[in-house]
C-alpha cells in the first residue's frame, strides 16, 4: 500500500513519514506533500491508498482536500489531524467518511491505530470485490458471452497453452472433453432477411435454443454466431447415445431442426455437418472445411443438409494458415506489438517454405495481405506508405517483392522496421508537442491554477498519462518543473523589481504569502527579503 502525509509544516511531515514503523503495517511507500495542491498532484500520479492530512493549511483546508479526493477516488481512506478540537471540523470530516479525526500531536498508538483501521477497511472492501464468490457471480452473469467468445477463438485457430482448454471448459461449466466432436454450420435463408437487427438477434437466439433442445438429449451442444453470419454448433455425443450410429443420429437431428424452424419460425435453414474429429485440435481446420463446402454450393439450392465427407478436399492446394490465424498482422500493427508482428511475418514465410515453396500464388496472397496491412497502418496514422518506406516501394511496384519467398521475407521485414522507426519518431514528436504546450500554458498562467489536472484537461490527456510522458521526454516531473519555474521567477522578480513580497507571491501562484516565504526559505535557506537584500 501507499500513503501520503500532507501538512504545510515540513518538519511535522518529515518526522511523521520517517520515524514511524509504517513498513510493519504493509505500507510500502510514504509520500510527503507540503500543501494540498502538491498532495493532489501526487494522488493523480500514484496509487495512493491512505491520506493523513492536517486540517488547517494555506490555500486549501484538509476538508476541502478530502472533497477533491472523493471526486477522484472514493476508495482512498483519509485521516484528519487538527490542533483544535472543534466539533464542526470533526463533523465535516465524518460526513466525508474520514477514518478518524485526531488532535495534534497524536500519540503513536493513536496514529498507528488509525492507519491500521484504514488498512482493515481497505482490505475488507477489496476482499469483497475480489472474492471468489463475487467473481463466480460475475462469471455466471457473463457466461453466455464468455462461452461464445471461447468457441469463436477456437474456430479462428487461436492457440491455447497445454492444459488451458481443460481449465477454461471447467471454468465456463462446459461439459466437453478431449475426443470426438462434430461441427454443424447453419445458414439462415432469405425468409429471415426482412427482420431488423434486434429481431434478427432474437431469431438467432431462438434457433440456438431449439438446437439445444432437439439435440441435447443425445449430445452436448455449444453454439455461437460467427462473423460471416453462420450459426455454429460444436457437438459431442453423451455416453448414453454412444450405441447409436453417430452419423445417422446427427443427420436425423439436423433434419428435425430444419423442420421445427420451418414450422414455428417460418423460415428455412441450410446445414453443413462435418466429419467427427479430434477436439480441440481440429476445430479450426474443420470449420474452414465446412465453410468451404457452403461456398461450393452454387445456384439456387437451399434448405439442404450436407455432410462434408461427400466431397473430397483438394490435396494439391489449401489455405495459408499462419496468415489468418489470430491475432492477425493488422491487429498486431494497430496495437503496436512490433515484435509479435515480426514473429507473424517469419511464421508466414516459414509456412510458405514448408508447404507452398512451389506456389507463386500463395506467395502473392501473403504479399498482398502484408502490403494491405502496412498500407492500412500508414493511412491510419495520416501518412502514405511511399512516404514511410522510401526506395523499398520500388520493389513492390516492380513485383520483385513477391517473386520469391526469400524476397518477400526480406522486403516485409525491412518495411516493418521502417514503419516501427517512423511510428517511434512520430510518438516522440507528439510527446515533444505536449511538453511544449504544457510549458507554454504554465508560463502564461503561473499565477492561476496550474495543477496536474488542469494541465491534463488543457491537452486532453489523463493526468497519469501526461505525467508519464512529460517525465519520459524531459526527465523531470511536472510538479518539479512548476516549483522550479516559480522559484526562478520569484528570484528574478526579487532582483529586478521593487514589488513587495506578497505581490510576487500572488504573481507566481502562491495565494498565501506566508506559505510562499516558507517554501522559498526551504529552497534557498533565506527568506525572499533576505535574498533581495543579498543580491542588491
Amino acid at each position: 500500500m501507499q500513503m501520503i502525509i500532507v501538512d504545510d509544516e515540513a518538519h511535522w511531515v518529515d518526522n511523521l513519514a520517517m520515524t514511524k514503523p509504517w513498513h510493519t503495517l504493509g505500507i510500502e511507500q510514504v509520500h510527503k506533500a507540503y500543501s494540498a495542491r502538491e498532495a493532489l498532484q501526487i494522488i493523480d500520479t500514484n496509487p495512493i491508498d491512505i491520506v493523513i492530512s492536517d486540517i488547517q493549511m494555506p490555500e486549501m483546508t484538509g476538508i476541502e482536500l478530502i472533497e477533491r479526493i472523493r471526486k477522484r477516488d472514493k476508495k482512498i481512506k483519509c485521516i484528519i489531524l487538527s490542533g483544535h478540537s472543534e466539533f464542526d471540523f470533526a463533523k465535516k470530516a465524518l460526513q466525508h467518511n474520514a477514518v478518524d479525526y485526531l488532535l495534534k500531536p497524536p500519540t503513536d498508538d493513536e496514529i498507528i491505530g488509525a492507519v491500521k483501521t484504514a488498512i482493515e477497511q481497505l482490505n475488507t472492501e477489496w476482499e469483497l470485490i475480489s472474492s471468489l464468490k463475487r467473481t463466480q457471480f460475475t462469471l455466471r452473469e457473463n457466461l453466455p458471452l464468455l462461452r461464445g467468445q471461447l468457441l469463436l477463438d477456437a474456430l479462428q485457430g487461436h492457440q491455447f497453452q497445454a492444459g488451458e482448454w481443460e481449465r477454461k471448459l471447467v471454468t465456463y461449466d462446459l461439459p466437453f472433453h478431449s475426443g470426438d466432436c462434430a461441427l454443424m454450420l447453419v445458414r439462415m435463408e432469405e425468409e429471415f432477411s426482412h427482420y431488423n437487427n434486434n429481431d434478427q438477434t432474437l431469431i438467432e437466439y431462438a434457433i440456438i435454443n431449439m438446437a439445444e433442445e432437439i439435440m441435447g438429449e443425445f449430445m452436448q451442444v455449444w453454439g455461437v454466431k460467427e462473423e460471416h453470419g453462420y450459426l455454429v454448433f460444436l457437438l459431442q455425443l453423451k455416453e448414453k447415445g454412444s450405441d447409436i450410429g453417430k452419423e445417422t443420429i446427427l443427420e436425423k437431428l439436423s433434419l428435425q431442426l430444419q423442420y421445427k424452424v420451418k414450422q414455428f419460425l417460418k423460415g428455412s435453414l441450410s446445414i453443413v455437418i462435418t466429419e467427427w474429429f479430434q477436439f480441440p485440435e481440429k476445430v479450426s481446420s474443420r470449420f474452414r472445411q465446412a465453410t468451404a463446402y457452403f461456398r461450393q454450393i452454387v445456384g439456387d439450392e437451399r434448405e439442404f443438409v450436407m455432410r462434408v465427407s461427400e466431397f473430397e478436399p483438394s490435396t494439391t492446394q489449401g489455405p495459408l494458415d499462419a496468415l489468418y490465424t489470430p491475432p492477425t498482422l493488422i491487429h498486431l500493427l494497430e496495437s503496436g506489438h512490433w515484435d509479435a508482428a515480426e514473429e507473424k511475418l517469419l511464421a508466414v514465410c516459414a509456412e510458405l517454405d514448408e508447404k507452398w515453396s512451389e506456389s507463386w500464388e500463395h506467395c502473392m496472397e501473403a504479399g498482398f495481405l502484408i502490403t494491405a496491412s502496412f498500407t492500412n497502418l500508414a493511412h491510419r496514422n495520416g501518412h502514405t506508405l511511399a512516404n514511410l518506406v522510401g526506395d523499398d516501394l520500388g520493389w513492390l511496384q516492380s513485383g520483385e517483392a513477391f517473386s520469391t519467398i526469400g524476397k518477400l521475407r526480406k522486403w516485409s521485414l525491412s518495411i516493418l522496421s521502417k514503419l516501427k522507426e517512423g511510428t517511434s519518431n512520430e510518438i516522440k514528436d507528439i510527446r515533444s508537442e505536449y511538453v511544449k504546450k504544457i510549458q507554454d500554458f504554465t508560463d502564461k498562467n503561473l499565477h492561476l491554477d496550474v495543477s496536474l489536472r488542469v494541465l491534463a484537461d488543457h491537452v486532453n490527456l489523463h493526468p497519469t498519462h501526461l505525467s508519464k510522458i512529460y517525465k519520459i521526454e524531459t526527465g523531470e516531473g511536472i510538479s518539479d518543473y512548476i516549483s522550479r519555474l516559480r522559484m526562478d521567477r520569484a528570484c528574478h522578480k526579487l532582483k529586478t523589481t521593487s514589488k513587495k513580497v506578497y505581490e510576487i507571491s500572488m504573481e507566481i501562484g502562491y495565494m498565501d504569502p506566508a506559505y510562499f516565504i516558507k517554501v522559498f526559505k526551504r529552497q534557498f535557506g533565506v527568506t525572499p527579503q533576505e535574498y533581495r537584500d543579498n543580491n542588491k
